[in-house]
């Protein structure tokens, strides 16, 4: 017998491409007295590759080349027992994990894995659960025309749902096992789209209906969605046009992102490089397509990929309109390959989307002033992000005076059952049985892992201070203050107001509403004194803006009429204004507390809300016997303004 080469002479590039077990076609045992093996053929066996090995079968290259191994041969052999197909986990793609949204290192991912927790594992069907969403939002039926060409309704509609089956997806994924994302947003759009409920879906160059210049997103699934940028990882997306009797490809929309080193980007500009990676790229596809739109000189859609300064793995995808391609050409990378250059500059008389971005990024760095600011920080360090007071509009210097407090007080003890906290001496994990947290909130944690509200509900419960787990805990959410960098400033004809300097995603926390809790009687007081009462009345009247699957009647619905006044102290709240297609929603949050009522009221993103744009909310309607007083002109401007307040 010849000896077998040493280790060290291996030659790898003989090495078999094996495919993945993934692919293989299941073997099923026969029936009894039954030899699916043509004659002669030995049965199927399975041994490890050093073997041994019974009569009929040999070691392959370069298994073969373990050095002093025989090969011993007999029927009496024992031959190992193979490890069950169903037992080996299949990686999961690079592409999958790193196609948009929240991608995270595979070193954590995979360490994530071996970490178990004591947790429950809810039996949700996930189809009923969409099913619910859907004929909650009357989606079930969504119409052809709407799919094939939307309007504002039809993409707001398709974002909301998309965002709260991600998050309850989420939610789900979360208490059933301690990992890190399984891609919720992918679930969910791939859910979605089977159902029907997308809209433009046909193809189109220029505009989209529904979706305006500014407007931002987390996922690119929800470009997708809404026929903004159909592919979910390619940068550029195209269709066929007909040229006399042939057709030929046309560039409709790109993303750039920053994932090649050679882009280069500018406010009303940018070089985009081609699709090919590491390799000398060829002109097919997207880069043909491109090149037959720099001649043909249609309008392209650019969506810019830019760095979530609340997620550092994530990205925030803003439209900034319409672009033609100038001029393009071939040079050498920075990779050392081919590589296709596109030059696009954007359409003018468009409004300010990534190069207001590009500014606000400036005024942060403190390389330009903000333009007619009054104060830095209202605050005066109250809150741990400071709050600007800008007024570019008329020469106010500002509000009326009060004092900046953030936080709730009664004036007196209300006799209620006290929550009495949870005993996580870490910090309470979703779907942990024995957190009583958890378990007053329904078995879920309200908030997904980056503090993200699932849903509306009529009262969620935090951890408070009888509660051991620690202030950074994730059921804490209304008390770490804020996290947007936000901004007091005077609007043209409804006074002051609050905007946001950061992007808010969907379902966010962006403040509490704090001041004096006071009664019925006080607030009416309060309001007869003066048109710009700053009150907070949870007694009225509130259409729900999201609702929990199945159940329709789970609107805000305090058990306590929560009624605050912030004339005289309060915090950023004070000057959210109302409007009838607000932005926000209000949250009743009840935190554990082993003395006293502790109830407070949180606001939240209803949907994606880009830089400077005013936070507002509903304020409610008044019951029926109470319409006649305290009525007020509505200047929100929404094409569903009803056209008065309260």
């Amino acid at each position: 017998m010849e000896e077998s080469p040493g280790e060290g002479s291996v030659d790898k590039s003989r090495v078999l491409n094996v495919t993945p077990l993934r692919t293989l076609t299941p073997v099923f045992s026969s029936p009894p007295n039954f030899n699916s093996f043509p004659q002669g053929s030995p049965p199927f066996v399975c041994v490890p590759p050093a073997g041994p090995f019974p009569p009929g079968f040999s070691p392959f290259f370069p298994f073969s080349g373990i050095q002093n191994q025989s090969v011993p041969s007999g029927d009496h052999t024992p031959i190992s027992s193979a490890v069950p197909i169903n037992s080996f986990r299949s990686p999961e793609p690079r592409s999958a994990r790193e196609a948009n949204g929240n991608a995270g290192s595979s070193r954590r991912a995979y360490k994530a894995r071996g970490k178990k927790e004591k947790i429950v594992s809810p039996d949700v069907d996930l189809d009923v659960m969409v099913e619910n969403i859907l004929q909650s939002y009357n989606l079930v039926e969504f119409e052809e025309a709407r799919r094939y060409d939307g309007d504002k309704d039809s993409v707001g509609h398709v974002l909301l749902v998309f965002n709260l089956l991600r998050r309850q997806i989420a939610q789900l994924e979360e208490s059933k096992e301690a990992t890190l994302s399984k891609r919720p947003d992918l679930k969910a759009g791939n859910v979605l789209m089977t159902k029907g409920v997308r809209t433009n879906v046909k193809k189109r160059v220029g505009t989209v209906p529904g979706v305006e210049i500014g407007d931002i997103f987390f996922f690119r699934m929800e470009l997708c969605t809404i026929g903004l940028h159909a592919p979910i990882m390619a940068g550029i997306d195209y269709m066929s046009v007909k040229i006399s009797l042939d057709e030929e490809p046309i560039a409709v929309s790109i993303v750039s992102s920053g994932g090649y080193k050679d882009d280069v980007e500018d406010d009303d500009g940018l070089i985009y490089s081609g699709q090919g990676k590491e390799m000398d790229q060829k002109l097919e596809r997207g880069n043909l397509a491109l090149e037959k739109s720099l001649h043909r000189g249609n309008d392209i859609r650019v969506i810019r990929g830019i760095k979530d300064v609340g997620n550092p793995t994530g990205k925030v995808y803003v439209y900034d309109g319409l672009y033609r391609i100038q001029e393009s050409w071939v040079e050498k990378g920075k990779s050392g390959s081919n590589v296709f250059r596109y030059k696009l500059g954007r359409l003018p008389g468009q409004p300010d989307a990534y190069k207001l971005w590009k500014k606000i990024q400036q005024w942060k760095d403190g390389s330009i002033p903000r333009t007619g600011i009054i104060l830095p920080d209202l605050t005066s360090g109250a809150e741990t992000l400071p709050v600007s007071l800008v007024n570019d509009v008329d020469h106010e210097k500002g509000p009326a005076y009060f004092n900046y407090s953030p936080t709730l007080k009664y004036s007196k003890p209300v006799p209620r059952d006290p929550f009495v906290g949870c005993a996580c001496n870490g910090a309470c994990l979703p779907g942990n049985e024995n957190c009583d947290c958890v378990q007053k909130n329904g078995g879920y944690l309200p908030h997904i892992v980056n503090g993200v509200i699932v849903s509306q509900k009529s009262v969620i419960y935090e951890c408070g201070p009888p509660c051991r787990c620690p202030p950074t805990c994730r059921n804490r959410v209304s008390q770490g203050g804020l996290r947007v960098r936000l901004e007091v400033f005077k609007t043209k004809d409804r006074g002051w107001g609050l905007r946001s300097w950061d992007p808010i995603r969907a379902g966010a926390f962006i403040c509490v509403y704090a001041g004096e809790a006071v009664d019925d009687s006080k607030a009416q007081e309060l309001a007869g004194e003066n048109e710009d009462n700053h009150i907070f009345d949870g007694t009225r009247i509130y259409q729900p803006v999201e609702v929990l699957p199945g159940d329709l009647n789970n609107a805000p619905n305090l058990q306590y009429p929560l009624i605050i006044n912030a004339r005289n102290a309060g915090n950023v709240a004070r000057f959210i204004n109302h409007s009838c297609s607000p932005n926000l929603f209000w949250q009743p949050v009840l935190r554990g507390n082993s003395k006293e009522f502790d109830l407070h009221i949180a606001f939240y993103a209803i949907r994606h809300v880009p830089p400077m744009t005013e936070l507002t909310y509903s304020y409610g309607m008044v019951p029926p016997e109470k319409a006649d007083h305290g009525k007020k002109k509505c200047l929100c401007g929404s094409p569903k303004c009803r056209g008065f307040f309260y």
